[in-house]
């Protein structure tokens, strides 16, 4: 009989500049699915994949993590790529975890979107030893015909069935960062996209030229 981890942490990864509460869903729809004990929000210092976008200082995406879930105890939000510095890869902050911690198994959160461009993430394939990913559906993206899907990972078997295998259909919630940027940017109303302290915060530090 195998023996269940002292613990099952789910990591998910962004820049959340700023975190919305599409974020904070599909955060409850994995604690839920794969039966996670703690989900540990990870913000990146550089992102790899968007280089040149307009970034809040990571001190104010840190404080807006934190504001986000202080009444969500299995949520915690971990520093460890803003430490780190430069751009942040995965494969660096998994290694660093299971260096730093013991008992853990690490599952890896993403959205469906994100599948088809696995294969060109910095050493995926010891990504793919060092933790499990687990895949969100999000809207606008057909994860119905799992054939189809796996043709389009483009990693070498096992990993695309493996993939395909932890695809889940959790809520769907159409917000991003860069919606909510932009809203607050033209004086939109921004509520029910973010939590109501993380909109006070953006309001009260002048972000993304509030008010």
């Amino acid at each position: 009989m195998q023996t269940r981890a002292s613990k099952r942490v789910g990591l998910l990864g962004g820049t959340f500049n700023p975190v919305h509460c599409g974020h904070l869903t599909i955060a409850d729809d994995a604690l839920s699915a794969w039966e996670l004990d703690e989900i540990w929000f990870v913000p990146c210092a550089i992102p790899a994949h968007k280089a040149g976008q307009d970034i809040a200082s990571a001190a104010d995406r840190e404080a807006m993590i934190r504001v986000a879930i202080e009444d969500r105890p299995r949520y915690q939000c971990s520093t460890i790529e803003l430490a780190r510095g430069g751009i942040s890869y995965t494969v660096d902050t998994l290694r660093d975890l299971r260096a730093t911690y013991s008992g853990i198994e690490w599952f890896f959160i993403i959205g469906a979107d994100t599948l088809p461009e696995l294969a060109t993430w910095r050493e995926i394939e010891a990504v793919l030893t060092l933790c499990t990913i687990v895949t969100l559906c999000r809207p606008g993206i057909d994860v119905s015909d799992r054939e189809a899907l796996k043709q389009r990972i483009g990693l070498p078997e096992p990993w695309p069935a493996r993939l395909v295998a932890h695809v889940f259909e959790g809520r769907l919630m159409d917000i991003s960062s860069s919606d909510v940027r932009k809203r607050v940017a033209e004086k939109q109303s921004i509520r029910y996209l973010v939590p109501e302290r993380v909109e006070a915060y953006i309001r009260q530090n002048g972000l993304y030229r509030y008010g």
